[in-house]
């Protein structure tokens, strides 16, 4: 089999079954592990999938700068907004993520809610900041541009004197087995640290984040109050997040 062919075939298994065992791959082809952890490495270097121990796992779309998230499942991320928006109780204290998702979640707050939103997030800020009687915090940082998002020391020292009631955490990957993942070591930290100051963690996922995984682990799904998916998300996908302990709920 010739290495494109190879690689095809590893990106189907992928797309079919959610992840690859280079052990197993390796006996049913009759080839070497060093060959097919190559492969993997080589696919990985393209951003075509993750790497883990003994394999690799879907990579997620949702990889990518803001600029290209904004023309990814546009319809869905507006769906888990309205979805997300609904779920704010007057007088809550709200974290806010970052994200094309968290942003259509702030445009679509109740015009007449009274409640104060934390965010690390420029944009997000400026969208609820057309709500007027919402009070708006916002952490202050270095500026992550890719995510568009404060990161580092003084956001996570901010973080510590939160107590929110929610936090909507934006991630890039949610797996049942690799949990909830982010693309950059300075977010994944900052998204633990504003999870662990909030009574309840809610996810917000569209399509291209699920079932895949980025490099930096963020928290298992058994430690968010609910994943909550679009309506349309195939059952296959719901069994296998259910399985791995996710709370899912469909935005409706």
């Amino acid at each position: 089999m010739l290495t494109t062919q190879r690689k095809q075939l590893i990106l189907d298994r992928l797309a079919r079954e959610g992840q690859v065992v280079a052990k197993t791959l390796a006996a049913e082809l009759q080839i070497s592990e060093d060959t097919i952890r190559r492969d993997l490495r080589e696919l990985a270097q393209a951003g075509r999938l993750q790497r883990v121990h003994g394999g690799a796992l879907p990579a997620s779309a949702a990889a990518g700068d803001m600029k290209v998230r904004e023309q990814l499942s546009t319809g869905e991320k507006l769906e888990l907004g309205r979805y997300g928006a609904s779920l704010i109780r007057p007088g809550q204290v709200v974290i806010l993520d970052g994200g094309t998702t968290a942003l259509q979640v702030a445009r679509h707050l109740d015009p007449g809610l009274r409640a104060t939103i934390v965010t690390h997030s420029p944009t997000v800020a400026v969208a609820a900041a057309a709500h007027p009687q919402v009070e708006i915090l916002m952490l202050g940082g270095r500026l992550f541009r890719h995510s568009m998002v404060n990161v580092g020391a003084a956001v996570i020292a901010a973080a510590a004197l939160l107590r929110a009631d929610l936090y909507f955490m934006g991630v890039t990957g949610v797996h049942p087995s690799a949990g909830l993942s982010t693309g950059d070591a300075e977010e994944a930290a900052v998204k633990r640290a504003l999870h662990e100051r909030a009574a309840e963690t809610i996810v917000l996922a569209s399509a291209e984040k699920l079932m895949a995984a980025s490099a930096f682990v963020v928290a298992a799904l058994t430690d968010t109050t609910a994943i909550v998916v679009p309506r349309k998300t195939p059952e296959r996908t719901l069994r296998a997040l259910r399985a791995g302990g996710a709370k899912v709920r469909l935005a409706t």
